[in-house]
């Protein structure tokens, strides 16, 4: 079995609950899922790509933690209040992350952690 090192960065908002922003077992990286809280501030920006923006920010300083980048990501999980507001998202997703891109899969979900527009969860290979 594997052993589990936690992940965390004081650049990107503290867990609010019974769980780590992130662990490394073996070669993955797992992180929690980022919601836009700017850590500096604890609020959210206005609007989806500000949103995203933020979320993903909060992503590169978790993979900072750890020496990684986002070309380390491998598979994404993006979960959305509205699915109407993908395109927007998808903008600010592309410029950050570099081809190839990692496996993804996008989802509209009933509610989020403090009302957010988005929630991004990650993993990460070494």
């Amino acid at each position: 079995m594997s052993s589990k090192k936690v992940i965390s960065s004081p650049d990107a908002p503290q867990a609010v609950g019974p769980y780590s922003q992130g662990i490394r077992t073996g070669d993955f990286v797992f992180l929690a899922g980022q919601i836009p809280t700017d850590p500096k501030t604890g609020l959210f920006p206005e609007g989806i790509t500000a949103q995203t923006e933020q979320a993903i920010t909060n992503i590169k300083a978790l993979l900072a933690a750890e020496g990684l980048t986002l070309a380390n990501v491998v598979k994404a999980s993006v979960f959305m209040a509205d699915l109407a507001e993908v395109t927007g998202m998808n903008e600010v997703y592309a410029k950050h992350f570099p081809s190839p891109y990692p496996a993804r899969s996008t989802f509209q979900v009933a509610k989020l952690p403090k009302d957010a527009r988005i929630e991004i969860e990650v993993i990460a290979h070494l």
